[in-house]
């Protein structure tokens, strides 16, 4: 499994890559930034910082289907993307960690998907992250025994250009 890491706000780039690739163009247009690669832990590794690098792209103008068709293209067969947002339930407090389960997606004024052609192809998005992919991340939260509460449960609701929010979070798995 190479795992692709799509950093957000908070997270421009990681202290393990070796490389840059010299990939950035796309169908799709040219992606945020040139990946980052190398290995971390003895997995192989690409890590895309979404905003650019330096960090210069709005959240509203970022060219997601190109960020993700790179980073697939290079080999990418799992996702962990980051961010920084604010929440609306009272039992997360500033730098808490969320795995979500799933997402309420508002945004608006962009492409939302690849399959606009004929055939059309729909995507089942009942179950928008991987459960195995989500037990590994609270369990290495746990692991490392963060400072900090982790929620394994809790629903992701974005709205671009204006910030996204994590609502509904439940579940408190650890706190230090």
């Amino acid at each position: 499994m190479t795992l692709a890491i799509i950093g957000g706000t908070g997270l421009n780039r990681l202290a393990s890559t070796t490389r840059t690739s010299d990939r950035v163009d796309t169908p799709f247009g040219p992606a945020s930034t040139a990946p980052q690669v190398g290995v971390v832990c003895g997995r192989d590794v690409i890590f895309l910082p979404r905003h650019g690098q330096p960090h210069r792209i709005a959240p509203h103008l970022i060219n997601y289907r190109a960020n993700l068709w790179l980073l697939r293209e290079l080999g990418a067969t799992a996702l962990l993307a980051t961010n920084a947002v604010g929440s609306i339930a009272n039992a997360m407090a500033p730098g808490d960690v969320l795995i979500p389960h799933q997402i309420v997606d508002y945004t608006w004024g962009r492409q939302h998907t690849y399959m606009d052609t004929w055939p059309l192809e729909h995507v089942d998005f009942s179950a928008p992250y991987d459960a195995p992919l989500r037990d590994r991340l609270r369990a290495a939260a746990l692991e490392l025994r963060l400072d900090c509460s982790v929620f394994n449960s809790g629903v992701y609701g974005c709205k671009a250009p204006r910030r996204s929010i994590g609502w509904r979070a439940t579940a408190a798995t650890s706190s230090a």
